[in-house]
């Protein structure tokens, strides 16, 4: 009867040791609220990382909200209702230049270009010059959209206040809408709306404010600096997952990075999911690594300075840190 008992509390044993295991040790993933400032294609690689289980075989239970807005996500960030925002480096900026006691602060970059696309009504020859004297149809002010599309204007010659007439009072979710009802001569689009146009026939990409405007922070990762002090493992485990997101989608085509990521756009047709995501494979919009660049901080703050939306130039090691994004690529080399 001994050696009975002694067989069921080893085998007992055997089955919990065996399911602290499959749970990391802990026996339980540590909880993470991530909210995204909109849905979008530009983000392949978050749901690759949800979709792989990255964030699982780090231990994260990772629950993804969209909040709708770069405000409100900040909001929700800094009252405590998510753990991490997705949203443009630009906002980080913005709550320093509010004195902030506890700065927003960036530390794994998911897209590294401007995400969206000028598009033209009329499929004739483009050239910038064309603009002037248009109806443009832009995004909201003092919003990283809205900056790089004002940034490659001047690059070009055009002031987006004097030399066109610029729409910003439509809200973001209604501006595609609005441009195929036939508001605006061009417009400011991400993917997949941009290709959405282009299959029905109500306008053309002509040019790429991601290729115009250079190297940027546009999306990324963050937090605020006390709950990187008070959670700094789940940070850099957050930072492993993505970093197994990055690599997984450089390597594999459009079609494979479509076919995993579209639970996430269940209304968006396959074609169109495959033909943005190639869009933004080919400009190099998606980062290679979570680490965020001196060179591309200081192309952000040019930008924010250009558009009038910058109190003081913010070195990037106040904003900044990227010793989880080069500890995960330094341990992969």
């Amino acid at each position: 009867m001994n050696n009975v008992r002694k067989g069921l509390w080893i085998a007992l044993i055997v089955l919990l040791t065996a399911a602290l295991s499959a749970c990391g040790g802990s026996g339980k993933a540590q909880k993470v609220k991530i909210g995204e400032v909109t849905r979008s294609v530009f983000y392949a690689p978050q749901y690759v990382a949800l979709e792989k289980g990255f964030f699982k075989e780090e231990g994260l239970d990772v629950e993804l909200q969209t909040t709708a807005g770069g405000d409100k996500t900040m909001t929700a960030l800094l009252s405590g209702a998510i753990n991490v925002a997705l949203v443009g480096a630009e906002t980080s900026i913005y709550v320093y230049q509010q004195g902030s006691t506890d700065p927003v602060i960036n530390f794994a970059q998911l897209t590294q270009t401007d995400g969206t696309f000028l598009v033209a009504r009329d499929s004739a020859e483009f050239d910038w010059e064309m603009l002037k004297g248009s109806v443009f149809l832009g995004q909201r002010k003092g919003g990283m959209p809205q900056m790089a599309g004002e940034f490659t204007l001047r690059k070009h010659g055009i002031d987006p206040h004097q030399d066109l007439e610029l729409i910003q009072n439509v809200d973001f979710a209604n501006i595609t809408a609005a441009f195929i009802s036939g508001t605006g001569q061009f417009v400011q689009l991400f993917e997949p709306q941009a290709s959405i146009v282009e299959k029905e026939g109500k306008g053309y990409v002509v040019a790429s404010f991601g290729t115009e405007s250079g190297r940027l922070p546009y999306t990324v990762f963050m937090t605020k600096q006390s709950y990187i002090n008070e959670h700094s493992e789940i940070v850099q485990k957050f930072t492993n997952a993505i970093h197994k997101a990055q690599r997984w989608v450089q390597s594999h085509t459009p079609e494979e990075i479509a076919e995993t990521v579209a639970p996430y756009f269940k209304d968006t047709d396959m074609e169109i999911l495959v033909s943005s995501i190639k869009r933004y494979q080919e400009q190099g919009s998606y980062a290679e690594t979570p680490a965020l660049a001196e060179d591309a901080w200081n192309n952000l703050l040019d930008v924010m300075e250009s558009a009038g939306e910058l109190n003081e130039r913010v070195e990037a090691n106040k904003l900044v840190d990227n010793s989880f994004a080069e500890k995960v690529v330094n341990s992969v080399k």
